[in-house]
């Protein structure tokens, strides 16, 4: 706010020229007698003239003081005003760069999975590449050698001839097996798909397999969710998931145990979840990261270390996905998410007999 111009000074000047001249009149009226006839002031006329002048000296004080807190107040109201705006600002501007850091973290880590998904799929790349060279490069001599085999063991009549000839046999089956699930690991075939009822799936699977040696002292518990939907899923594909991952379970438990395979649909997705727990071994931590490396297994002799391997191969090619949970001694679960319907896949209309 201005201060106060010259002509406001001037009037207040003026004013207390008027009071002091009411005083005086004033004074006339009171003490005639102390006035003369010239028109001289008296020692109380003077006094009462000083008190006014004074009076209208304070009053322009205070009219001067009264202007000077008002205009203080405004300077106090604006610099709070600014003050809170700044404060605003930089809030605003703590909470953008926070935002940006934020950002840059969820960036570095998108980095980090790209980059690890992209070293996978090399290795992948490389493999497949190694596998149809090993194909091609194995197969043929083998089917040679094994026709050969028999031939020897057909007419062999020594049991140690005989004998050695089948181990023999045994081993090159062995090579053969090796070689085929490397090629199914390296490059499935396409997607058969079909609507497939998993519980319709576990009770073939497990109607085939409880019979064999392995699985004598085991029990099997089946929990399949009753409203459990149909899935869009290669039959053969998802029934060898299940043959493997029960193979598992039961190499984990040479003393007997329980497998129990359970299924339900996620909640608020398209997905369902398939679990197969055994009450086993379990696998130590530094060995749970490598579970599903080609050719990685802790059963010398009696595994290719494939099985998880191809399994995953499988479970990916559904757009699917698979884990393994294990404590040492506590047991092994594996879970596995597919989707209930292949996105840009003609969807079957009828829901298959599985066969395994």
């Amino acid at each position: 706010m201005a201060r106060p111009t010259a002509w406001r000074y001037l009037a207040l000047v003026l004013l207390a020229i008027a009071l002091a001249l009411g005083m005086k009149a004033d004074a006339r009226r009171l003490f005639p007698a102390q006035i003369g006839q010239n028109g001289s002031v008296s020692l109380g006329q003077a006094t009462l003239i000083s008190i006014a002048v004074g009076l209208a000296i304070a009053l322009t004080g205070l009219i001067f003081r009264a202007h000077g807190m008002k205009v203080m107040s405004e300077k106090i109201q604006k610099s709070r005003n600014l003050a809170a705006i700044r404060e605003r600002e930089r809030d605003l501007a703590q909470q953008e760069l926070l935002r940006k850091l934020e950002e840059e973290r969820e960036l570095a880590k998108e980095k980090m999975q790209f980059e690890s998904q992209l070293a996978e799929y090399e290795k992948f790349a490389s493999l497949a590449q190694l596998a149809l060279g090993a194909a091609h490069e194995i197969n043929n001599p083998l089917l040679g050698i094994m026709s050969h085999l028999e031939l020897e063991l057909a007419s062999a009549t020594d049991p140690e001839v005989r004998s050695e000839i089948e181990q023999c046999i045994q081993g090159t089956k062995r090579i053969s097996s090796a070689v085929r699930g490397l090629l199914n690991y390296a490059r499935p075939g396409p997607l058969v798909l079909s609507k497939i009822s998993f519980d319709r799936l576990v009770s073939e699977t497990v109607h085939f397999i409880e019979h064999q040696p392995m699985f004598r002292n085991i029990s099997i518990v089946r929990e399949i969710a009753p409203e459990l939907p149909p899935i869009s899923a290669d039959s053969n594909q998802l029934s060898q998931i299940l043959m493997n991952l029960l193979l598992n379970s039961a190499q984990a438990m040479q003393a007997g145990g329980t497998i129990t395979i359970s299924a339900e649909k996620v909640k608020f997705e398209e997905l369902v979840e398939i679990r197969v727990a055994d009450t086993g071994c379990g696998i130590p931590v530094d060995i749970l990261a490598h579970v599903f490396e080609p050719f990685f297994t802790t059963k010398r002799g009696k595994g290719t270390g494939l099985g998880l391997s191809i399994s995953q191969a499988y479970v990916r090619s559904h757009g699917g996905d698979i884990r393994v949970e294990s404590l040492p001694g506590r047991g092994t679960t594996v879970r596995v998410r597919l989707p209930i319907r292949q996105q840009g896949r003609p969807a079957p209309e009828k829901v298959e007999e599985v066969v395994v």
